[in-house]
């Protein structure tokens, strides 16, 4: 038999035989089976890292998300927030200065208060005649302010307004101050003393900061001692000057407004007066809304202000609002548009309730709430025509 032919037979004879070592053999099977697939799995991901990566390369960038925009000497500037449209009806679910419009029960005289929640002057919205101005203590009793009767304020030019200003009652509800041509008049709410303190000049503007009383006229802003009635200027402007929150420090004042508009911190240091401004800044909010021009008294809580101004919507000019912006970095963080249609300078900010609320003027209409951390905007009172200035602390 030649040797192809042996081979090929032992070939055959060997087919039918069981390995001796079974396991090994499986084993050794398995591994082979294992480098194969992992030859196999090593090339099919080499194909897809080289067909996706391939991809990649070729599909066009998407487009930069967006960035926040920062700029030397100011801080970046978060997403836009939404600016908040006051709603077409208003809920009224109480509140203790919804009494402001309740019939006068007592005279101050003869029942002084404890504390003030508020002074209003009312006014015929037909004839602009103001009535007595009227005292909300927090026992829910409006009274008569019956020990003074302060004239009408009036500038150089011959300009009058009402005696009762956003700022005439002090923050613990205590004590009102009025401007008048040639003095200031101070009264104890709780007891019905009448101080007057001669000062110079057609005095229009009354602001409480804490516990400071300031005075001011067309040109220059004062601070009197209520005690001695002594009298110093403040490097201060009387229409743009913020009244304070009562927790802040007692040199610390702040100015909102001008052209362009801006924020300035004003700290005394001896002699010397430090001012520090920064722009009001517009860029949190969408695009095309702005405000114009500022009105009434800046409000502080805290590190925001909240003041009233005319407002840029859009593409619509001359609405009526309020904003809220950070003091430290002048960033406009919420704006409430309240619309065409209303009283000029309708919605005038009067202070802050404690917890965190605005309260603004609202005419014709009264007062109203808005809480700008939840955009919510509630009523106060209706039909409240006239001056009213509230105890903020």
């Amino acid at each position: 038999m030649r040797e192809k032919e042996l081979h090929q037979l032992l070939t055959v004879a060997a087919e039918d035989v069981r390995p001796a070592h079974p396991a090994a053999t499986g084993w050794e099977r398995a591994r082979r089976v294992r480098r194969t697939r992992r030859a196999a799995g090593a090339a099919a991901l080499a194909v897809a890292l080289f067909t996706g990566g391939t991809a990649l390369a070729l599909r066009p960038a998407d487009p930069p998300s967006p960035a926040t925009i920062a700029t030397p000497g100011r801080s970046a500037i978060p997403t836009p927030v939404p600016v908040l449209t006051l709603p077409a009806d208003l809920a009224y679910p109480g509140h203790p200065l919804g009494r402001l419009g309740d019939p006068v029960g007592a005279t101050l005289s003869a029942r002084p208060v404890r504390k003030a929640l508020a002074l209003y002057q009312p006014v015929d919205p037909e004839t602009a005649v103001e009535g007595r101005i009227r005292v909300l203590g927090d026992d829910g009793i409006v009274r008569d302010l019956d020990v003074v009767t302060p004239a009408r304020t009036r500038d150089a030019e011959g300009n009058e307004a009402v005696p009762l200003k956003t700022g005439s009652l002090s923050p613990d509800g205590r004590t009102a101050a009025f401007a008048q041509t040639g003095e200031v008049i101070v009264v104890d709410l709780t007891t019905a003393a009448v101080r007057r303190h001669p000062l110079k000049g057609y005095l229009e503007h009354v602001l409480w900061s804490g516990n400071r009383l300031l005075v001011g006229d067309q040109n220059a802003t004062y601070e009197v001692d209520r005690a001695t009635g002594t009298a110093r200027k403040l490097p201060v402007s009387p229409w743009d000057v913020v009244a304070s929150d009562p927790a802040a420090r007692p040199n610390a004042l702040l100015e909102l407004g001008g052209t362009p508009m801006s924020v300035t911190r004003i700290r005394p240091v001896g002699e010397v007066t430090h001012r520090d401004s920064r722009p009001v800044d517009f860029r949190a909010l969408p695009r095309g809304n702005v405000v114009n021009e500022f009105y009434g008294r800046g409000w502080q809580r805290g590190d925001l202000v909240a003041r009233a101004g005319w407002l840029t919507i859009g593409d619509s000019s001359g609405m009526e609002g309020v904003a809220l912006l950070n003091a430290g970095t002048g960033v406009v963080t919420h704006l409430l548009n309240v619309g065409f249609g209303r009283w000029k300078s309708c919605c005038e900010v009067l202070g802050w309730d404690p917890d965190g609320t605005v309260l603004l003027r609202y005419d014709p209409g009264g007062l109203l709430r808005w809480r700008p951390e939840t955009g919510e905007v509630t009523g106060v009172v209706q039909d409240l025509y006239g001056e009213v200035s509230l105890a903020t602390g």
